[in-house]
């Protein structure tokens, strides 16, 4: 405020209050000045209007989404879990799916497995006894 400005330069301002109000009014011209221009500059390298306009789409197209969109609530774990726990339950229930078929798989292996042995004993007994005929 020109009250502060002035406050700082006291003495000036006792002797010239005209010329103070003058270089006040200057000084806040060219930082008003120097901030647009850096605004400007800013907005220039960060693509801003750019990234602005593709928000204004986004929210555009958010308007026609039927499930809710995600808030943060400002506590991190309820906000990553409301986001992560629908997508977990869904590929909890894909692992599930892929673990009745290894395990169906795994069934039939042991099955096979089983089989196999038995005709292996047969054949050992059969060996054996052919092996005793023989001798």
């Amino acid at each position: 405020s020109y009250r502060r400005f002035a406050s700082c330069y006291h003495r000036f301002y006792k002797l010239q209050p005209e010329v103070t109000q003058s270089i006040y009014d200057q000084l806040i011209t060219q930082l008003q000045a120097s901030i647009k221009e850096e605004i400007q500059e800013v907005k220039k390298e960060g693509n801003l209007e750019e990234l602005f306009s593709s928000l204004d789409r986004i929210v555009e197209e958010a308007k026609n989404q039927e499930e809710p969109a995600w808030r943060p609530s400002g506590i991190p774990e309820e906000d990553i879990r409301s986001a992560l726990v629908p997508y977990l339950l869904k590929h909890r229930s894909y692992l599930q799916k892929v673990l009745k078929e290894k395990e169906e798989e795994n069934r039939k292996v042991a099955e096979s497995v089983l089989v196999g042995r038995d005709q292996i004993a047969k054949l050992q007994q059969m060996i054996q006894a052919r092996r005793q005929a023989w001798q």
